[in-house]
Formats: C-alpha cells, sequence, structure tokens
C-alpha cells in the first residue's frame, strides 16, 4: 500500500511545474512588533434572523469571500488576505459573528469572489481541489448538525461566481436548521487539500446559536460589552505585511510544499496582534475559539485569575468548573466566564504554555508565550450577573445504548527522504478516496476507541456527531503492537485489549460533556462516545442525513487533514 502511494507522489512531483511566489524574503522580527498597542475589535454581527410583528422569521443572508488588506499591527504594513463579509468594504479577519436563534433557520449564500491566483503556496502532491482556474473555497459551519448538502464537504467547493464546481458540489444557498442546543460554533473553509491555505489567509468567523427561553434563567453576562467572541491563532509575516508560509516542503522530493505543521511567531486575537481590551471589574462571557493550523494553546492569567467553564465546544455543561489553566487545541472552543472583580492588579496579560508542536515540541518563549492584556478599571461596581450553580442538563453518556463498537488507528507514514517526518497520515490505514468504512445510522450512538499510534496528539472532529469522552488508556509495549498495526492495520487481530492496559488518565472536568472535537493523547486508546442525534430532544433531524455527499471525519490539525488524514462519513437508514 505505501508503495503505491509513493509511486503515485512521485508521479505527480515530476509532471508539476511550481509557481514562483512573489515576497519579501525577510521574515519580521515579532519582538520588533510591540505588544498591546492595538485595541482588540469585536468583529461585526449578523443577524441570522429577522423579527416581523415582533417574532423571529428565518432569513437569508448573502456572505461573500474577498481578497483585501488588512491591518494585524499598527506597525506592520497592511496583509493582503482573503476575509468574509457582506461586501468587500466591510469583510474583516476574522469574518463576522453570525448570531442565530434556536428554532429559525438561517440561509446563507457563501459567495466566491476571490481572484485567479492563491496569495499561498499550493501543492499538488497530497489530495487536492484541482480547478482550472481560481481559488476553490467550500464553508463549513463547525459544531452544526445539518444536511450534508449544507454541511460544507471537502470536495464542493467552487470558484469565483461559481464557475467551476468541485465533483459533491450541489447547492449555492447553505440552509442552517438551527434546531440543535444552543451554544458557540465557527465557521470556516474546508475546500479538499488546500483547508490550512484558505484558513491561514483569513476564511474564518463565529457562529453563536442562542436560546433565549432556557439561556436568560442563568443570567450569566450578556449584551455586545460583556459577551465576546475572542478568535485566537497564530501567523508569520514578511517585512513587508505579506503572510508567511514556507513555499518549500521538509521533503520538497516528496512534498514539494507540504509541511506537517504551521507555527506562527505572531499570536493574533479577532484580527490584531497580541491586542488590549479595557475591562470593568465584573463578569465577563468569553467564547474562546482556536482557530490555529496546528498551534495548542494552553491559557492562563498571570495574577493567577481562574476561568470558569460553562460550557465546551457547541455545549454547555452541566455545572461550571473553575480551572487556572485551560488547554485548547486547534478548533476546540472554551465557554468562559472571567471574574475581573476578583483581580488583584489593574492589568493582566492572557498568556500561553502549549508546547509546539503539541505535547512534546518546543517550550514556549516570550513571545509566542503571550496572547493578549487586560487592562481592569479601578472602580468596582454592581455587577447583577452571576454563575449559576446548575447550567444545562444533557443525556449522561449510556455505553448500553451503543449501537456498534470501532476502532479508528492514527498512522503516520515515514520515509527515509523525509528524515522521519511524515510524508502522510492515515486514519485506519486509508485516503479519503478508498471506500466508505464508517456508515452509522441516524439516530444511533457508537463506542469507537481511537488508537493514536503517532506522537502528536490529534484532535479528533466527527461532522454532524457529538462526542463525549469515557477513558484515556495508555498502550504498553506501544512499539510491539504498532509493528503489528503497521502489518496487519487490524486492532482486534493485534490483541489491541493486550497492550491498552497502561495507565489510565482522567477526562477534565470541564472536558465530560458532549463536545465537537476531542484530544486524542499519542501513545493512547480513547474510547469515545459518538452520538448521531440531537442531546437537548428525542426528536428526529429535521433533514435527511443520509443524502448525498454525506460528512466526514478528521485530525483539525490542518496540515494533517489536508495530507491525508479525513475519511468520508456517510450515514444510513
Amino acid at each position: 500500500m505505501r508503495a503505491l502511494l509513493f509511486l503515485l507522489i512521485f508521479s505527480v512531483v515530476l509532471s508539476w511545474s511550481p509557481t514562483t511566489w512573489a515576497a519579501d524574503t525577510k521574515l519580521i522580527n515579532p519582538s520588533k512588533l510591540e505588544m498591546f498597542v492595538d485595541e482588540l475589535p469585536d468583529m461585526p454581527r449578523v443577524r441570522g434572523f429577522n423579527i416581523q410583528n415582533g417574532v423571529p422569521v428565518s432569513k437569508s443572508i448573502t456572505i461573500g469571500m474577498f481578497q483585501k488588506k488588512w491591518k494585524f499591527h499598527r506597525d506592520l504594513p497592511a496583509t493582503t488576505v482573503f476575509a468574509f463579509g457582506t461586501s468587500k468594504k466591510v469583510a474583516t479577519v476574522p469574518g463576522p459573528t453570525i448570531e442565530a436563534l434556536h428554532g429559525v433557520e438561517t440561509y446563507v449564500t457563501w459567495q466566491n469572489h476571490l481572484p485567479s491566483q492563491h496569495i499561498l503556496p499550493w501543492d499538488p502532491t497530497i489530495p487536492t481541489a484541482r480547478p482550472k482556474m481560481g481559488v476553490p473555497t467550500v464553508v463549513h459551519l463547525h459544531g452544526g448538525i445539518d444536511e450534508p448538502e449544507s454541511d460544507g464537504y471537502a470536495k464542493s467547493w467552487f470558484t469565483a461566481g461559481f464557475k467551476e464546481r468541485g465533483p459533491t458540489w450541489t447547492k449555492k444557498t447553505y440552509r442552517y436548521h438551527n434546531t440543535q442546543h444552543p451554544g458557540n460554533m465557527w465557521y470556516h473553509d474546508h475546500t479538499m487539500g488546500l483547508t490550512r491555505e484558505n484558513i491561514l489567509a483569513g476564511l474564518i468567523g463565529a457562529y453563536i446559536l442562542r436560546h433565549p427561553p432556557v439561556e436568560a434563567p442563568l443570567r450569566v453576562p450578556y449584551g455586545d460589552e460583556f459577551d465576546r467572541p475572542l478568535i485566537v491563532f497564530d501567523r508569520s509575516f514578511y517585512t513587508n505585511g505579506t503572510i508567511y508560509m514556507n513555499s518549500t516542503g521538509h521533503t520538497p522530493s516528496i512534498h514539494p510544499q507540504w509541511h506537517p505543521e504551521y507555527f506562527g511567531n505572531v499570536i493574533v486575537v479577532n484580527g490584531k496582534a497580541w491586542p488590549r481590551m479595557t475591562v470593568r471589574r465584573m463578569k465577563y462571557q468569553f467564547r474562546i475559539i482556536n482557530a490555529s493550523n496546528s498551534r495548542f494553546f494552553r491559557f492562563f492569567f498571570t495574577n493567577g485569575m481562574r476561568f470558569i467553564h460553562v460550557g465546551s465546544d457547541s455545549a454547555y455543561l452541566a455545572r461550571p468548573v473553575r480551572t487556572k489553566k485551560l488547554l485548547l487545541a486547534p478548533s476546540e472552543i472554551a465557554h468562559v466566564i472571567v471574574d475581573f472583580s476578583k483581580s488583584t492588579s489593574d492589568m493582566v496579560i492572557l498568556a500561553n504554555g502549549a508546547a509546539y508542536p503539541y505535547p512534546s515540541g518546543d517550550p514556549t518563549n516570550d513571545i509566542n508565550g503571550k496572547v493578549m492584556r487586560f487592562e481592569i478599571n479601578g472602580q468596582h461596581e454592581v455587577d447583577t450577573t452571576r454563575v449559576p450553580p446548575r447550567l444545562m442538563k444533557y443525556p449522561s453518556p449510556d455505553i448500553s445504548s451503543a449501537s456498534t463498537t470501532r476502532y479508528i488507528s492514527m498512522y503516520e507514514y515515514m520515509t527515509p527522504m523525509a528524515m522521519d517526518m511524515p510524508s502522510v497520515l492515515y486514519l485506519n490505514g486509508k485516503s479519503f478516496d478508498d471506500p466508505v468504512t464508517e456508515m452509522p445510522r441516524a439516530g444511533t450512538t457508537e463506542i469507537w476507541n481511537v488508537i493514536n499510534l503517532t506522537g502528536d496528539n490529534h484532535p479528533l472532529h466527527i461532522h454532524l456527531g457529538l462526542i463525549t469522552a469515557l477513558e484515556q488508556t495508555k498502550l504498553v509495549e506501544l512499539e510491539e503492537f504498532k509493528e503489528c498495526m503497521m502489518m496487519k492495520n487490524d486492532a482486534i487481530e493485534c490483541q489491541v485489549s493486550k497492550y491498552a492496559r497502561g495507565k489510565r488518565k482522567p477526562v477534565p472536568a470541564h472536558e465530560r460533556g458532549w463536545k465537537n472535537v476531542f484530544k486524542m493523547r499519542p501513545g493512547y486508546v480513547t474510547k469515545i462516545l459518538v452520538r448521531f442525534s440531537f442531546i437537548h430532544s428525542n426528536a428526529s433531524y429535521p433533514f435527511d442525513a443520509t443524502a448525498e455527499p454525506g460528512y466526514v471525519y478528521h485530525c483539525h490539525i490542518l496540515d494533517h487533514e489536508d495530507n491525508a488524514m479525513m475519511r468520508p462519513l456517510k450515514l444510513i437508514s
């Protein structure tokens, strides 16, 4: 299998003529950019509903993708980006925050206004979209429970004006039913083989689904001043402001451009490098989204303040959880309350302590170890909001309800030419185009035992499905088990139970609810319960989940997802 794989790669390399990327070759030294000089922006807010006679009704909106200039820092020249917006003039990085209401449908026409050539390198040796001309895009609502046609399937891409369309493209306007539980999502590009480039270029934005009758009684902080999405990511820049992405792969003879991970040396929040935010001595609600390609963040406050977790990914927790540190993988969302009245200082830095790559890479430094600064007004104020003792009660995980048990193995394949670096990453030893093997029934629950045979922590995202983690068990005699798996690719035949008997790592309290992503520890078997139904009601999906083109599941380290740690997921009735 691997011999055929590398033969295919070499044939593509030999037939490929590289594009010359015109850019200043000098990278900016991030220490030359003064921190905390730019105010934290609040991205434009777009309502996903109308009000008629005092009643919310469905709404159709158009959001375009535009090439434009964006200022990431006061002292950095304007950067060419791809940005979401209702027009080019108001397009931003990140894009507008879409605010939807439970039970009220939102229709979005995603329009591609991008130019004929990408602003970043494009590697044809990985499985990728191949239009004749133009930049292909397709938008996925991460955490959404919606019909397959509106899920943003990787091969449903389209170019400017819908001139060219991917093989599974079906419609111009996406329908978001908004019938799921309230919580946080985000939308981003999901194009086959180009997700890392298109997101790096700026195609990201927040999506909040509100349900006032069930959320208002919680009396948590609310309103635009006290309820803020924080979209965090990393980038590197040339001195002329251009986004840096290495145009030469770590093994050019195999992949001319692809790298296993991207790490920028500038930390960006809501489109500004190391911003500052002035806050009052009151409680604030933050919806923190890690929109990085590969970087994990271990957030903490430099003065020891605590995060009060009220939700993880798209769902509220049953009870608040207080922690001093918070680990977020790429694509994960932490819904937290921060009480600045508890601060003993008038200024505090939100910092980062996660190694990169995580967990065994380089430690953070004075540059990438800082995220943003909060400047706290000295005057104490009356605060009528609260942290309720109970939040949302959803069904507890019930293993006995599982209809199927699956084994999902994570592999990385090395070659001598790659200097012990991966050349391709697979789930279950299969490419994306291999026949579908995961075919759950709509309305059922399954147990997935995810076996991570690599050295990286992989955040696993299952489209449509909701995840709750049950166990994390260390593999003993890992190399022996891995050798068998690399030969047979069969967990049962390789007697996984014989090896999955090491130390058990408890699931953190704030990650024991229903999630869209879970971090798969290297050298562990992680048992998760995957639910293909709502958690807030017994109602069936209001759409045909078995329709084409189906869904996918994948590692959300984007460089891994693009090459080729993603598999199709097809629901059946």
